[in-house]
């Protein structure tokens, strides 16, 4: 029985606004698959960039040493490489280098064949008077809900 592994960036909606989504693979080597499996892995601080190849890496990915690895045991914080289809790539590093866009991860999960994929998404950064907006529209649904259960 595969254990589901479903790890989530929770600040990623608060903080920046989602345009658009992409599934995309990642290189790993042996240890790190198995952490990740474990669910020894945080995507909470990480970014993707692009280099001069125009590769996607994802940085700032936090996938902790495997307990029964020995000297083959991986880097916690290494950047590490997404794989995604060359007009996808075009498309993602022709928006972030024109329009200022950054592309985050927003959930590390394993699909049914075992291997790792990262959603990743296009985003914007919030002002500080749209998070505002996000708490009060947060809190007035909590609110209704409460009314809601009262008169049920």
């Amino acid at each position: 029985m595969q254990k589901i592994v479903n790890i989530k960036n929770k600040k990623a909606k608060f903080q920046y606004e989602i345009l658009d989504k992409y599934t995309a693979g990642i290189v790993l080597t042996g240890t790190e698959i198995k952490s990740i499996r474990d669910s020894k892995a945080s995507i909470a601080e990480s970014f993707c960039e692009f280099n001069e190849q125009g590769e996607l890496f994802v940085v700032n990915m936090t996938i902790e040493e495997y307990l029964y690895g020995t000297y083959y045991n991986h880097k916690p914080k290494a950047t590490r490489k997404l794989l995604l289809n060359k007009k996808e790539l075009k498309k993602l590093e022709k928006e972030v280098r024109n329009t200022g866009l950054t592309i985050i991860p927003l959930r590390l999960f394993i699909n049914d064949k075992g291997l790792a994929k990262l959603v990743i998404s296009l985003a914007r950064g919030k002002k500080l008077f749209d998070k505002r907006d996000t708490i009060k529209d947060r809190e007035n649904k909590v609110r209704l809900d409460r009314v809601k259960k009262s008169f049920n």
